[in-house]
């Protein structure tokens, strides 16, 4: 019956997707780029120091072995004798989902495939471990790529050695797996260098109506950034306008989704006179727009128009990740040109400045890796977002990728309507002059903190002279700018500086609404030269910092409260309605029906 039942589920997947192996032949759908040739190199030569250290420490790699070989038998003996209620030799963590199925307890067979695979993982990273001599980076890359090999060779990954899976497939006769090999076909057409496996229905927001729809207009637009400016909810505003910098390496409105959770909104509601820049999705025209120039043709503008829009001579800085750099960048920028303080203050959400501290991501900071993309940037004109995402995505792999693998491939679900996880796949490009710069000058080589090492609009910048306060908004599981790092960049500006540690991750701890009251907060009125010890001394706070910042930032915005302000002006007029043109420039999607919104929150 099997037999049969599998054959003809062979012989209809082999008719549906003919002409999709053809184009993988021809190599429509897999690409061997320069990244992935480096990548083959840096490996076989960390392998191969691997391996040399664990050859003159044979003793540390035997206390290894015989400790795997004990445990590995301990695992054999109580599935041989169906000990159902003896303890695992070795279980999964309390927050991996990937065994939750009851299979995988109950189950002799399927326990103890779990078990084996995760006494294997174990016992690979800890061998890596034990072999002294490796450099820290050594270490680290094969610390990670090894993680991420491991994780793929998952049981739960396969239809074979997966009770739910294998269940699911027989009782549907394989309807799951035709349905999910569809939206395979549909992902791999809509990817770049690496599969970008689909988080949530394309098509279920629109930008304008579902998300990004705070009223505002847009008055200025040049080649690199539109300004937005949103229109005021209150009857008196603070005098002291605010300039939102946003991240370029992805879409603006993740600090305006909807209005339960929209950062820019809460801004209007509280009597914030709000701008915000919205970045062009560049191509190969914009390839030689560099990160200096989203300094002097973007904040530097976006600033002048502001002063002249609201008369104001100062305005309130805001920048999220990357954009805190440019922001940064920027008053640095103002005190090289020795030109009046336009920025009263500076709030740094998630952002990098020393960037010796990188995360996860350093696995990538390797010269020969870098070399690789910056050939691969110069050559396509801008380094490609959904390949960016995916490598984001990566750095949590079994939460941020293997599990909608499974889900959409393998069973065959529809994803769920997340606004979060539609932001997060309207992936965006970054110009390759920029790119190249970030991954070199700043992470390879960490220059944006030595003396004379980064210059923007022909003089060289320093971080010393930031004079103005400045409130760092950090998160402590952010995988991909590790509190540490930018906590040491906070030590590298001058002025008063307020350092504050949200829970949870780089996006789910910034977009932490007061009315949901999810995650707390650090605060630490001294800045010790160890971020560890800042935490040690640290107080814990409930509810969203949102609201210990807006009363930090009112502290530097005049008391008395003025007229809203016009919405542009002669040499500034509205030039449409937000959230204007360049936020609706996207790469190639594939795109469902709409359908309404299900899941409320994200583990991002």
């Amino acid at each position: 019956m099997f037999h049969h039942f599998f054959s003809d589920y062979l012989a209809r997947l082999q008719e549906q997707n003919q002409q999709w192996w053809q184009d993988l032949e021809q190599g429509k759908a897999a690409v061997n780029t320069p990244f992935n040739q480096a990548m083959q190199e840096v490996s076989l030569q960390d392998t191969a120091q691997l391996l040399e250290g664990a050859a003159q420490q044979p003793a540390a790699l035997l206390q290894v072995q015989m400790q795997w070989w004990e445990q590995q038998m301990q695992i054999w003996q109580n599935a041989m004798l169906a000990r159902e209620s003896t303890e695992e030799v070795v279980s999964e963590g309390s927050d991996d989902k990937r065994f939750k199925d009851k299979a995988w307890q109950e189950d002799v067979l399927y326990n103890f495939i779990k078990q084996s695979y995760l006494l294997f993982g174990r016992t690979y990273m800890e061998t890596i471990d034990a072999i002294e001599g490796l450099d820290d980076k050594t270490r680290e890359r094969l610390s990670f790529f090894s993680r991420q090999a491991i994780n793929a060779m998952a049981p739960s990954n396969y239809i074979a050695t997966n009770p739910e899976l294998l269940k699911m497939t027989l009782e549907s006769q394989g309807e799951n797996l035709l349905r999910g090999m569809e939206q395979l076909k549909q992902d791999m057409e809509s990817s770049a260098d690496i599969l970008k496996v689909r988080m949530t229905n394309n098509n279920a927001f629109r930008v304008g109506d579902d998300v990004a729809n705070t009223p505002g207009d847009v008055v200025f637009k040049n080649e690199l950034f539109e300004l937005i400016q949103y229109r005021p909810m209150t009857e008196k505003v603070h005098a002291t306008p605010i300039l939102v910098v946003p991240p370029f390496i992805n879409k603006y409105y993740i600090l305006d989704l909807r209005e339960k959770n929209s950062l820019v909104r809460w801004l209007v509601e509280q009597g914030h006179s709000v701008f915000l820049m919205s970045w062009r999705n560049p191509s190969a025209e914009q390839a030689e727009i560099g990160f200096e120039d989203y300094v002097t043709q973007g904040t530097v503008k976006a600033v002048s128009a502001i002063e002249e829009i609201t008369g104001q001579s100062q305005i309130n800085g805001v920048g999220y990740c990357i954009g805190g750099t440019v922001l940064a960048c920027t008053i640095a920028y103002y005190a090289a040109k020795r030109m009046k303080a336009r920025i009263k203050s500076a709030s740094f959400f998630t952002t990098l400045l020393d960037f010796s501290q990188p995360g996860e991501i350093g696995a990538y900071i390797n010269d020969s890796l870098i070399r690789a993309i910056e050939a691969q940037n110069t050559a396509r004109g801008y380094m490609d977002g959904r390949s960016l995402s995916v490598t984001f995505s990566l750095l949590r792999e079994n939460s941020l990728y293997w599990n909608y693998y499974i889900e959409n491939y393998l069973k065959g679900n529809s994803p769920v309507d997340f606004d979060l996880l539609y932001w997060n796949s309207d992936s965006t490009n970054v110009a390759a002059k920029t790119h190249n710069f970030i991954l070199r000058d700043l992470y390879l080589e960490n220059k944006l903190v030595q003396d004379k090492g980064v210059k923007v609009g022909g003089v060289w910048i320093d971080l010393n002279k930031i004079k103005v306060p400045s409130y760092f908004i950090s998160t402590k599981e952010d995988h991909i700018a590790l509190w540490q790092g930018t906590y040491r960049g906070a030590l590298n500006v001058g002025g008063n500086k307020t350092f504050v540690l949200g829970e949870s991750g780089h996006i789910a701890g910034i977009v932490n609404h007061p009315v949901k009251k999810k995650y707390g907060f650090w605060t630490n009125d001294s800045l010790p030269d160890s971020a560890d010890e800042w935490l040690d001394n640290a107080s814990h706070h409930t509810g969203s910092w949102w609201t210990h910042w807006e009363k930090w930032l009112r502290s530097y915005s005049p008391e008395e409260q003025v007229e809203p302000y016009a919405i542009g002006s002669e040499n500034y007029p509205v030039l449409y309605a937000a959230p204007g043109e360049y936020v609706r420039q996207v790469l190639p999607i594939h795109t469902e029906a709409k359908t309404e919104p299900e899941p409320e929150e994200a583990n991002a």
